[in-house]
């Protein structure tokens, strides 16, 4: 009897995370996606999770947070919200952040003062990469205030078609996702250019994450 019942109590709990997973938080995600705090739109933060190698033969854990800075189309262009290293600190390679500083950012990222630096500047001044340096305080001040920032692009250079080059094209597509999979099924879907010799853009359905939380401000 008392094995009948625990058996009964396992399949239960069982069928419950199913529907949960399958049914309620698919449900709950296109509830949210429709209201201003969650909508996806130029300016929303994406917060996602991750698994990812950690240089063994092991898999870990990785959080990321995006910033949209484009919608073209089906074309969701983001950039990751990195904090610049103090002088003679090096970054973290990948720009993934701890679990408790993800929370961190949940709770508090829409009060943050988070700089767009255009991507070459980050190649101007003195030190390496990714450094905070006296040329990047000058042409943006307010990284003064806080060393939150993300990699922005030109605004003439936003909402264009696709370019004719190869190597444009191969550029064009860097951390560009699908509006709709986003929208529709909680996933960063990238878009990337495929080794046929139609040299035409596809959906890698292979390469979604899971996304956690969309916020505005």
């Amino acid at each position: 009897m008392n094995k009948t019942i625990l058996v009964v109590a396992i399949i239960s709990t069982i069928v419950f995370f199913m529907i949960r997973q399958m049914v309620y938080k698919p449900y709950m995600w296109k509830k949210a996606i429709h209201t201003e705090a969650h909508k996806l739109q130029v300016g929303s933060f994406i917060f996602s999770k991750q698994r990812g190698s950690n240089g063994s033969q092991s898999f870990e854990n990785k959080y990321f947070v995006f910033k949209v800075i484009e919608i073209n189309g089906d074309f969701v262009r983001l950039s990751v919200i990195r904090k610049l290293s103090e002088k003679g600190t090096i970054a973290q390679g990948d720009f993934s952040i701890t679990s408790s500083h993800y929370k961190t950012l949940k709770e508090n990222i829409t009060n943050l003062l988070i700089t767009p630096i255009q991507q070459e500047d980050l190649y101007k001044g003195d030190g390496p990469r990714y450094e905070l340096n006296n040329y990047l305080l000058q042409q943006y001040p307010n990284l003064k205030k806080s060393r939150y920032y993300y990699e922005d692009i030109p605004e003439e250079n936003k909402n264009k078609p696709l370019p004719a080059n190869a190597m444009e094209l191969n550029m064009y597509f860097s951390l560009v996702y699908s509006k709709k999979e986003i929208i529709e099924n909680q996933k960063l879907t990238p878009w990337i250019m495929n080794n046929s010799l139609k040299n035409e853009p596809e959906i890698a359905n292979g390469l979604s994450q899971k996304i956690d939380l969309i916020l505005n401000k």
